[in-house]
């Protein structure tokens, strides 16, 4: 990262950035300005000390009074005064933490709720461990600008106006001198700070490789086991955390070095006013109570200074990691208006592809030209080698992307103009690849769809041919799902899937590479199961397994994006093109 670019952390981008961030305040005024209050509160305690200790010295101790009552008073008050700093801390505290939690909770809530809303080009160009250390660790990151920084920065910022007028107040000349460390020590911790920002930034993008790293090789954990890669992988991520212990460490010792540094300036600083005033106080100009009130507002003041030091290494994370957040937030070109549209229902399953061209990048063209109609009712298939679009139509169909040119017609109206959520509704797709959420098989299948109740996903449960499994569990239905459902086989998770697609009862169901997983006894209940659910539904099947697609009422052959033959079965087999072609590739596996 360029210096002119880390500069602009501090500069009108980072302001512009910080806005944003304070405007969150405004949903929770109430909070806030109680928190405000203890603040000033804490801040008068600040003050009221060494002012109560300046009365029992100059009033009493130096003049030689002996007057226990009035020392005692003032004793009293010292320790009322105390007692009530503590009582506000505690409960600016407890508020602070309350205030940045919500404000947190609403962030990553909001944040999750824009990812949801993306379609799947934004998640093609942005990885899991990306996303994830947005919502989590960005978030995160943010907590302590919300629940102490944002009200402690303005707290320091009161405080050390209020120490300057009590000092002004007490004396003019001796306040004068301790201004004049002003200066020196902003521009020492300016200078510091600059110098401890360039090494965060790096420990900041060095965090998010490892997060990056650990997302993808846990979620890819059984294909590191089954090619013996663990040390490696191993190997990699102990270089990713020695950089980062490199980095930490750099941190770890610019930050200590705030306060020793500030501290010791401070007690040189009041060595230096005592040594100017102390022959004042011999001689009478000046009372003694006074000089030692100054003596606490000198470290009252380098206090604050030296707590806004520390605070900037986490304002500048918290402006990161806005930033993260935002860019993300403020994606606008890939988000998708779930609600606008013409309501839908369900519709007949009439389907029409006019002169359909599409591209994932630029022009490199997916889909050239396609154009197909499937009836409603009608059960079809789509074949082809890998890499040929038939996964892309189905894509195409539901509008997780959008076309360059041409229409996709439902019922004879452009899917576009559907409101998109609904649209969805009505296309179920089982994939070959089930993903499975932590709960429990019901939820599985409903989806946290309130509208699906337990007797259909039975009956769904039913038709599926998975009710023989199901019953084979301890708990049924009930059945606890751990983390992608790795509990269960593949051919397993796949049973759930064809629940989870015919409990919604779509009006078109669509079966991408669905039975690649399932054993032949439970193919064969399967296909009968489908044949019933297809005379309700128009159902379209992708598969390489081309016995489980003879009795389609079309089959589209599709090669690099261009759609190449369609018909039954019976008469592709007498084209004797492409599709006998892998008909019979297939045939020779299956008989090996």
């Amino acid at each position: 990262m360029s210096t002119q670019k880390m500069s602009e952390y501090v500069g009108g981008k980072k302001r512009h950035t910080l806005l944003r961030l304070l405007k969150n305040f405004g949903a929770h005024k109430g909070l806030t300005a109680f928190a405000l209050l203890l603040a000033t509160c804490t801040n008068l305690v600040v003050i009221a000390k060494p002012y109560i200790l300046k009365l029992i010295i100059d009033e009493n101790l130096e003049i030689g009074l002996n007057d226990l009552a009035s020392i005692g008073r003032l004793a009293l008050l010292y320790f009322g005064v105390v007692t009530f700093g503590v009582v506000s801390e505690y409960l600016q505290t407890l508020t602070l933490s309350a205030l940045g939690q919500r404000i947190m909770h609403r962030m990553r809530t909001s944040l999750f709720a824009h990812i949801q809303k993306m379609n799947m080009s934004f998640f093609d160009h942005n990885s899991s461990g990306s996303l994830l250390t947005r919502v989590n660790s960005d978030v995160e990151s943010l907590s302590q600008l919300f629940s102490s920084i944002v009200i402690m920065f303005i707290k320091e910022i009161l405080l050390i106006i209020n120490v300057m007028i009590a000092m002004l107040l007490l004396d003019v000349r001796l306040a004068l001198y301790s201004f004049i460390c002003l200066p020196l020590v902003g521009g020492i911790t300016l200078f510091y700070r600059t110098l401890a920002r360039k090494n965060f930034i790096k420990l900041k993008a060095q965090l998010s490789k490892m997060n990056g790293f650990l997302a993808e090789n846990i979620t890819g954990m059984k294909m590191v086991q089954i090619f013996c890669r663990e040390k490696p992988k191993n190997d990699e991520f102990f270089a990713l955390g020695k950089q980062y212990y490199k980095f930490g460490m750099t941190e770890i010792i610019l930050n200590s070095l705030t306060n020793p540094f500030l501290t010791a300036l401070a007690h040189l600083f009041i060595a230096i006013i005592i040594s100017i005033f102390a022959p004042d106080v011999i001689l009478g100009g000046l009372e003694i109570g006074v000089l030692f009130a100054f003596t606490q507002y000198v470290k009252q003041f380098f206090n604050p200074i030296a707590q806004l030091a520390d605070q900037f290494t986490t304002i500048q994370s918290s402006l990161i990691s806005a930033d993260r957040i935002y860019d993300i937030m403020d994606k606008t070109d890939t988000i998708e208006d779930l609600d606008a549209g013409l309501p839908l229902k369900s519709f007949s399953g009439h389907i029409e592809f006019k002169n359909v061209w599409f591209a994932y990048n630029d022009e490199n063209w997916v889909i050239k030209d396609l154009s197909f109609e499937v009836k409603p009712g009608q059960s079809v298939a789509f074949v082809g080698s890998t890499g040929s679009g038939k996964t892309t139509i189905i894509s195409l169909l539901a509008r997780f992307y959008e076309i360059q040119k041409g229409q996709i017609l439902i019922d004879g109206v452009d899917i576009r103009e559907y409101n998109l959520n609904d649209l969805r509704r009505c296309i179920s797709v089982v994939q070959q690849d089930v993903f499975l959420f932590s709960g429990d098989l019901k939820y599985n299948i409903r989806l946290n769809d309130e509208s699906i109740s337990d007797r259909d996903i039975r009956a769904a449960v039913r038709t599926v041919s998975a009710e023989r499994f199901i019953k084979s569990l301890p708990d049924g239905l009930d059945q606890h799902v751990a983390e992608r459902g790795m509990e269960f086989s593949a051919g397993q998770r796949q049973l759930i899937a064809f629940a989870r697609a015919v409990a919604a009862k779509p009006s078109v169901l669509i079966l991408d590479e669905a039975t690649a997983s399932i054993d032949t006894e439970t193919e064969h209940d399967l296909s009968v199961a489908m044949a019933n659910i297809s005379e309700d539904h128009t159902t379209i099947t992708i598969a390489h397994r081309l016995s489980t697609i003879t009795s389609c009422d079309q089959i589209f052959v599709l090669d690099h994006g261009v759609l190449t033959e369609h018909g039954r079965h019976d008469d592709l087999i007498e084209l004797d093109g492409r599709y006998a072609e892998l008909y019979r590739i297939s045939q020779t596996d299956t008989q090996r």
